[in-house]
């Protein structure tokens, strides 16, 4: 878990900013919107870009729970 604070006058957590950033928010002012708050002094928003923007260059997330399947054999 990435506890890192964002936004000190928000207190946005770096998490946070992870996660509305995999649901599609691409800028600081978006994601603190869809975070339910807008930025107050603006000293936090380039590195709230670099989160952003290093969320999306990451893998996308697998779901660990996997299916087995078997097929029968020819015959």
């Amino acid at each position: 878990m990435d506890c890192m604070i964002v936004c000190v006058c928000n207190a946005i957590r770096e998490d946070e900013l992870r996660a509305v950033a995999r649901q599609g928010e691409s800028e600081p002012v978006c994601a603190y919107k869809a975070l339910g708050c807008e930025p107050i002094c603006g000293c936090c928003l380039d590195y709230a870009q670099e989160v952003i923007d290093d969320e999306h260059k990451r893998p996308a997330r697998r779901n660990r729970s996997s299916v087995v399947v078997n097929f029968p054999r020819a015959a």
